[in-house]
């Protein structure tokens, strides 16, 4: 039998929209979009894409932490921006930073709008724990 662990941040909208932050199945972590938020699920830096990205990966290194992973067991992040010709570069940057040697799948996809108003950046992830941590 499969074992399913999901992880939350307890912030507002979780419930209310019914999701988990992320869902282990077996050796694979499945990690909804990330966003720039705080603790307590307040929607931070609107329109200032470095400060949302920090705080998108800051976000995502709580759900590693859950599992006891690392961002060197990341197999594909997927990453919605609005203004991609914008950004595309500052986006290159903080993966290159976050990331370092690493280099897992992506995809990049420009977008109209994000669910917040002055969002510009959410990204989700998927990761294998077999892999070296």
């Amino acid at each position: 039998m499969t074992a399913i662990d999901s992880y939350s941040h307890g912030v507002s909208g979780e419930r209310e929209f019914g999701f988990a932050q992320a869902i282990k199945v077996d050796h694979t972590i499945y990690v909804s979009g990330q966003l720039s938020h705080d603790d307590e699920g307040n929607f931070l830096y609107a329109d200032d894409f470095e400060a949302q990205t920090a705080q998108v990966f800051a976000n995502f290194e709580k759900v590693l932490a859950h599992y006891g992973a690392t961002r060197n067991q990341v197999v594909s992040e997927t990453q919605y921006i609005v203004d991609l010709p914008r950004y595309n570069n500052a986006m290159a940057a903080a993966n290159l930073a976050y990331f370092g040697d690493h280099r897992p799948t992506s995809s990049t996809i420009g977008v109209a709008h994000l669910f917040f108003p002055g969002q510009l950046i959410e990204t989700n992830f998927v990761i294998d724990t077999r892999l070296p941590a």
